[in-house]
């Protein structure tokens, strides 16, 4: 059975860090939605590409990532910032 999915880039904030990326999510049903991304039991971390991390302390250093992974005890809050185009390049993004 091929899952279908779509792409969402999300911004989450923990203690000390601003991340914005894009998570991988079904296209309906189950595990379509932010809130089951953040409440899944079986998954203590968040993976996110193309993602951008900005401190929030300091100087407000700001890196990019091709991938990183937030653990769900650090986020603070998650908002959706709407959806976007399947990624362009041949790699597989990650499913949840």
């Amino acid at each position: 059975m091929l899952v279908q999915h779509r792409f969402e880039r999300i911004s989450i904030q923990t203690p000390r860090h601003r991340i914005v990326g894009v998570a991988t999510l079904a296209s309906d049903g189950y595990r379509s939605r932010l809130s089951d991304l953040l409440n899944a039991p079986d998954r203590d971390f968040i993976p996110l590409t193309d993602a951008t991390v900005t401190e929030l302390d300091g100087d407000r250093e700001v890196t990019q990532h091709e991938f990183v992974a937030v653990h769900r005890q650090h986020v603070v809050f998650a908002v959706p910032l709407g959806e976007v185009a399947a990624p362009a390049s041949g790699r597989d993004h990650l499913t949840v």
